[in-house]
């Protein structure tokens, strides 16, 4: 049976494909603000301790979760063909072993508490500060069960398009755990004030409410099972590999570039870190689109209706494209504002022509992000880990050189190099598809 039939994508394609990606946007744009109420509230501690803590936990955390994004994204991809397929059993056990393995090796990453010494002097902890970051660290990871398994629900979730649950829970942890910072880091009438701890406390409670949460849902919405025979572990564990290499190529390169602008003085550090938050910013917008498609493509290569699947190919490109351009033009008009709002007068100089590089090449970065959900939803994964090694090696081979030659104006080129990288990977994002470079899963 040819489930693409019945999809309202077949005879409203931009209806459909915005409908879906606006509550994905307000998620992911809701995701990052947990860490930012934590910043907020720990800024109004006395010292620059607990906020320096704060923010090696929050970074060494962060870090330590990259590694396992395939949960989500390899979840959506097989959920999505699955369904697609009319395979809703397949669904349930996909979703069931994500689930339970995402629990699993959460608890697995409890037993790095016998090592926070170490990991926050790795990230520049010394005394205090690294007291501080332990602490703030050993109550987060009591939550990397929760953390893991709404990724993993989130996953199964947008893997059936639905897209407002997510959403919902997004919105709901982020206010559990705002009303639970001011109670916890300052304390009230019984409650003592905890400080940094308390920050940490209010987060792992709010994402365990949201992990509750998200199982229900997929209970309800899709359904879990202790049967997960023929779920796919291998293609799960390949899958999570191609990941980490890819994802391990994104972090180096990105290092790398911190690193270099850094050497470049204090000027050229401040004005980069400026540039830098706005453009993962930005990349919010672009994802929308990119796990909205990958939804879409995967369901309809499930149904075995290649055509309907390049036809979202194109819809996302499109419209990531024309998000891409506009982004380009609201950057270039509000480069006085930023530059007022994140950067220290003394760095002016130097953040007007690296902002200008990155807001010219938004509409390119744009196909890169739209081309990576294509390619997840086709479950083209090493051929995505392939790209992003080459990108990653090329462009980082050219911010060695800027470092090297130590030309004026650093950050320029260190963007120039960004700009390589992202014209690299959308390039090959590009050709997989028209026309179909190798055993493209959309050619024709």
């Amino acid at each position: 049976m040819d489930n693409s039939q019945t999809h309202s994508f077949k005879d409203r394609p931009n209806r459909t494909l915005i409908r879906l990606a606006v509550p994905v946007l307000f998620s992911l744009v809701a995701e990052p603000l947990v860490g930012l109420a934590d910043t907020a509230f720990v800024a109004r501690l006395p010292g620059s301790e607990p906020v320096a803590a704060l923010g090696i936990g929050t970074v060494a955390f962060t870090s330590i979760f990259w590694a396992f994004t395939f949960l989500g994204i390899g979840t959506q991809t097989e959920v999505a063909q699955a369904v697609g397929g009319g395979d809703r059993e397949r669904a349930v056990k996909v979703v069931s072993l994500a689930s339970l393995l995402a629990a699993l090796i959460g608890v697995i990453l409890m037993g790095a508490m016998a090592f926070l010494p170490p990991i926050a002097s790795l990230f520049g902890g010394v005394g205090a500060v690294n007291d501080l970051a332990c602490e703030y660290m050993f109550f987060r990871l009591l939550g990397a069960p929760a953390v893991l398994v709404s990724l993993a629900c989130f996953g199964g979730l947008r893997g059936v398009q639905d897209m407002r649950t997510p959403l919902f829970v997004a919105v709901a942890v982020n206010v559990v755990n705002v009303g639970l910072d001011w109670l916890l880091i300052f304390g009230s009438g019984s409650i003592p004030s905890m400080g940094v701890a308390g920050a940490a406390i209010a987060s792992t409670v709010s994402q365990w409410l949201g992990a509750v949460w998200c199982l229900f849902a997929v209970h309800r919405r899709i359904g879990l099972t202790w049967r997960m025979k023929g779920a796919g572990f291998a293609r799960l564990m390949q899958v999570g590999g191609d990941l980490f290499l890819r994802t391990g190529g994104v972090l180096v390169f990105l290092a790398l570039c911190t690193r270099v602008a850094n050497r470049g003085g204090p000027d050229q550090g401040a004005a980069y870190q400026a540039i830098r938050q706005f453009f993962i910013f930005s990349a919010l917008f672009l994802d929308a689109f990119a796990i909205t498609g990958q939804s879409l493509v995967g369901y309809f290569l499930g149904a075995g209706d290649r055509f309907q699947a390049r036809r979202v190919a194109r819809s996302v490109c499109l419209w990531s494209f024309g998000t891409g351009v506009a982004l380009c033009l609201a950057m270039v008009t509000l480069e006085e504002g930023v530059a007022w709002l994140l950067v220290p007068p003394e760095a002016y100089a130097v953040f007007g022509p690296g902002w200008l590089v990155v807001s010219l090449m938004q509409p390119v970065g744009s196909l890169s992000f739209a081309t990576d959900g294509i390619h997840w939803g086709t479950g083209d994964f090493r051929y995505l880990r392939n790209s992003m090694l080459v990108a990653s090696v090329v462009a980082g081979a050219c911010v060695l050189v800027v470092d090297s030659l130590r030309p004026d104006y650093v950050l320029v080129y260190i963007w120039l190099a960004t700009a390589l990288w992202t014209f690299i990977r959308a390039g090959f994002g590009m050709v997989r598809i028209w026309p179909g470079m190798g055993d493209a899963p959309l050619g024709k």
